[in-house]
């Protein structure tokens, strides 16, 4: 595969998706099935009310037609694409069955903590297999410091990526157009590791990410016609992680991905302020809330965080090549 092929699965990816999304937006608008916003969100969030939701399905069947079918046009329909695939299609199917929950109750919702966290640990598993079987370095790399072998425990380490960012990148997604965008950058940035590094099938699958979500973008930027639902953010969180770990710049992905780690960390921090001293550390989680809170509308702070994520992109590909 030659760099210039990237626009293959990325024009692949765009069209698929520009053709399903309106699709579901009529189907879901037809049997009034949309996101109920949760009470604990800002009150200006209420009129979003009613949007339809679960928009990751049409991205995620996307990305995985244009993988099966350029993969198999082009011979790298290997282990690693569909080990890809299949991380991207399990934790999709974790947050398309959350989502429904949701649509059918009625309530914002869906999975007790604990079955979202056992089936997401199951998926995580079954990668990290995978991951083994393949032959893949069981230890994390460094950047320009070299690596420390973890054996076995590096099974444990592929457990809290994937979990943690599948839900780092699902807290993330409380803004119209924030994640699709967010997204779209760090899948790139891997994309071009991984033409550097002449892993084409992770760079396959990175363009028919980043493609899928720039449709998807147009329907979801604000105000947001459809939301990706848990189906999209755990779905993207979770390939996002198990790219990061193919490409074995791991650890990379704290950096790429830093609006994520900022985000999820603005959560923990909460909850054990609030725990343990009865007080709020900000105005409210996750930290893009506070943002709205200070009286930023949301395309400021899409755009803000999009600047961001741009910025660690560039310096994280520039480190990592």
């Amino acid at each position: 595969m030659e760099i210039t092929d990237g626009l293959i699965p990325l024009v692949m990816g765009f069209c698929l998706t520009l053709g399903f999304t309106p699709v579901l937006i009529k189907y879901f608008r037809a049997n009034k099935e949309g996101q109920m916003i949760r009470e604990e969100g800002p009150s200006w969030h209420e009129k979003k009310s009613g949007t339809p939701t679960m928009g990751g399905l049409g991205f995620v069947t996307a990305i995985i037609l244009t993988g099966v079918v350029i993969g198999i046009f082009t011979h790298q329909l290997t282990s690693i694409l569909l080990i890809l695939l299949f991380v991207l299609l399990f934790f999709g199917l974790i947050g398309m069955w959350d989502d429904s929950i949701k649509l059918f109750r009625r309530q914002n919702e869906g999975f007790k903590a604990w079955q979202k966290f056992a089936l997401q640990v199951f998926g995580s598993l079954v990668f990290a297999a995978g991951y083994y079987v393949a032959g893949f370095p069981m230890s994390l790399r460094f950047m320009g410091a070299g690596e420390i072998s973890l054996g076995l425990l590096y099974v444990v380490f592929v457990v809290i990526w994937l979990t943690g960012f599948s839900n780092a990148v699902n807290l993330t997604d409380g803004l119209d157009g924030l994640v699709s965008g967010l997204s779209a950058i760090a899948f790139a940035a891997y994309g071009i590791v991984a033409q550097v590094q002449g892993q084409y099938e992770v760079e396959l699958f990175c363009w028919a990410v980043v493609g899928a979500v720039l449709a998807f973008l147009i329907f979801n930027h604000k105000p947001a016609q459809i939301f990706m639902g848990d189906m999209g953010s755990l779905a993207l969180g979770a390939a996002l992680a198990a790219v990061s770990i193919l490409l074995h710049h791991e650890l990379s992905l704290l950096w790429v991905g830093l609006v994520f780690v900022l985000e999820t960390l603005s959560v923990i921090l909460q909850v054990g302020s609030f725990r343990l001293t009865g007080k709020r550390i900000f105005k409210m989680t996750p930290i893009h809330h506070s943002f709205e809170m200070m009286g930023w509308s949301e395309w400021k702070i899409d755009l803000v965080f999009w600047a961001v994520g741009l910025f660690t992109a560039i310096t994280g590909v520039l480190a990592m090549i």
